[in-house]
């Protein structure tokens, strides 16, 4: 037994099973950076279900790059649909080192609905808590911009996403 709990202490990562995680962006099935969650050097990304938020948030695109920004004030705005997917340790990691955490964005719980089919016996209707990425670090004028309710990189809105590769 105390060769198990060293070992846990010092891996905590293995102990730690998964973490729901709710996407809105670019990251969602079909946007330009899904590819990311797919990819098995990141680690591991399984859909869940889509959901939308329980609170009302302002899901915003902003800057030269137009990346779409959830702007934590919540109670303002639309609920956020998007979609849940259970992720590791590894992934998580990533997740956060590629959404700028914490100086871009940040990571906390967020109470979701689910709004379809889910791979794990979900029920529509349902309620769960899952982290999401949101930012307190946005420019004042952020808050007036359109708002949307679903975040699609090919939108009417004619914001083309630029690749964070394609960033000078």
């Amino acid at each position: 037994g105390l060769v198990l709990k060293v070992l846990s202490d010092l891996c905590p990562l293995t102990s730690d099973p998964m973490t729901l995680l709710f996407v809105y962006g670019t990251l969602k099935r079909g946007q330009p950076n899904h590819h990311r969650l797919l990819d098995p050097a990141h680690g591991s990304a399984v859909f869940v279900a889509p959901a939308l938020t329980v609170q009302r948030f302002p899901l915003i695109i902003a800057t030269e790059y137009n990346i779409p920004f959830l702007l934590n004030l919540p109670g303002d705005g639309n609920r956020i649909h998007g979609e849940l997917y259970r992720i590791d340790a590894s992934m998580l990691e990533f997740l956060d080192d590629f959404e700028g955490v914490p100086a871009r964005y940040q990571r906390h719980p967020v109470e979701l609905e689910v709004t379809g089919a889910g791979s794990e016996g979900l029920k529509v209707g349902g309620r769960m808590e899952a982290f999401i990425y949101t930012t307190t670090t946005f420019k004042p004028e952020w808050p007036a911009l359109q708002r949307f309710e679903s975040y699609d990189a090919d939108g009417d809105h004619g914001l083309k996403y630029c690749y964070p590769e394609d960033r000078h």
